[in-house]
């Protein structure tokens, strides 16, 4: 290994963005299982959430908000709109529609059980851990 010093000495189990994209792919997974039969992704949710409790963001808010990357939040957006869960008849503010409303109501209470699974598994200080993590990387 004298030719490649580096690989001898590191540990990729020790990597913080491994880890964490472990985490997330855990994490996800319990989402999915829950949310399977609305037909959405965990980002979709994630923007139908956003546009639930907000009235009206441009794609650049929802990016910023949702910490999505463009192309991504276009994927999404789109996938969204043409099943008129939202819509752009006010563009550039996109909204969420009646039929993306009642999806989301209809969503939470398996979202509610996600959110108890992990819990149940984590426990307090695992999501306070969580919490903190966020917020420090948040306001970095």
């Amino acid at each position: 290994m004298k030719k490649y010093p580096n690989i001898g000495s590191f540990d990729p189990r020790e990597c913080l963005s491994g880890r964490i994209s472990r985490i997330h792919r855990l994490t996800a997974n319990v989402f999915r299982k829950h949310i399977a039969p609305f037909d959405v992704t965990n980002s979709q949710l994630t923007l139908l959430f956003i546009l639930s409790k907000n009235t009206g963001l441009t794609q650049k808010q929802l990016t910023d908000i949702a910490k999505l990357e463009k192309s991504s939040l276009n994927r999404n957006l789109k996938r969204l709109l043409d099943q008129k869960y939202l819509d752009k008849k006010n563009f550039p503010q996109i909204e969420i529609t009646e039929k993306g409303k009642k999806l989301v109501d209809a969503i939470i209470p398996e979202w509610e059980k996600a959110m108890a699974e992990i819990r149940e598994v984590i426990g307090q200080d695992g999501e306070s851990s969580i919490n903190q993590i966020h917020q420090k990387l948040a306001n970095k």
